[in-house]
């Protein structure tokens, strides 16, 4: 059975993000990029499977400007066995992603599809969703356990009341949360194995998908500051200012 896994490069997660000075959006010159880590735990989940017999092959699949092959090299010294990049300078909107990598599940027909819940740089938390309907599979977000067997997928997902488990007939898309597990750290040989690994190029145009975006970006600000907290002298006057300043009382 072929796994798909979705990755994604994103500011990385260390990195204090700054808004340009324009405000037309984050500015990422001279940033340091990284895999986005939600991906990493499906890339991560995936080679769990395939240790274990119940994969044949890995796929890494990545979207946007040339620089994600850095990414994909990173999928692949995870474990990956290839990679496919979809590339344009485009901006790419959720939308866009799910149908670019629905043209991929066509042409690679894997049994299963894992993307990480979300991108940590949007937080769309909408790609596995899109993707799932676009191809009319069965779906499971918010993985904290997996488990396949038999042609069949047992997700156990984080839900408000604590958790559920669904059964899902492959092939199936599966979204991964924080606790599904715990990445494995990449070693030296396993990059330098990447280097000759093979690694896929599509145009979208290639794949018959138009990305245009359909969402304007107008302006993008930082939040304003939080000001400095302060100290009551009693119940009273916290009551009152939660009542008259904060308005968070009625």
């Amino acid at each position: 059975m072929k796994v798909l896994v979705a990755v994604k490069r994103v500011v990385d997660y260390n990195v204090k993000v700054r808004v340009k000075s324009d405000n037309t959006g984050v500015d990422i010159a001279n940033v340091k990029m990284s895999m986005n880590p939600f991906d990493e735990i499906a890339v991560e989940e995936a080679m769990r499977l395939k240790e274990k017999g119940v994969v044949s092959e890995v796929i890494a699949v990545s979207c946007g400007v040339a620089q994600c092959q850095e990414t994909l090299r990173t999928a692949m010294a995870i474990g990956a066995d290839r990679a496919i990049l979809v590339e344009t300078t485009e901006e790419l909107q959720p939308l866009a992603v799910a149908k670019l990598i629905k043209a991929l599940v066509d042409k690679e027909q894997p049994g299963l599809i894992i993307l990480g819940k979300q991108a940590i740089d949007d937080d769309c938390n909408q790609t596995g969703q899109m993707l799932a309907a676009l191809c009319d599979l069965a779906q499971a977000t918010f993985a904290s356990k997996l488990e396949v067997l038999d042609g069949k997928a047992s997700v156990t997902r984080e839900v408000d009341g604590g958790s559920e488990t669904l059964t899902l007939t492959l092939p199936a898309v599966i979204t991964t949360d924080l606790r599904l597990n715990e990445p494995r750290y990449v070693t030296l040989p396993n990059i330098m194995k990447a280097k000759k690994k093979p690694l896929e190029i599509f145009k979208p145009e290639d794949l018959g998908v138009d990305v245009t975006p359909r969402i304007k970006t107008l302006k993008v600000t930082e939040p304003p500051q939080r000001s400095a907290g302060i100290k009551v002298p009693d119940v009273a006057t916290l009551v009152d200012k939660l009542r008259n300043e904060a308005k968070v009382l009625s």
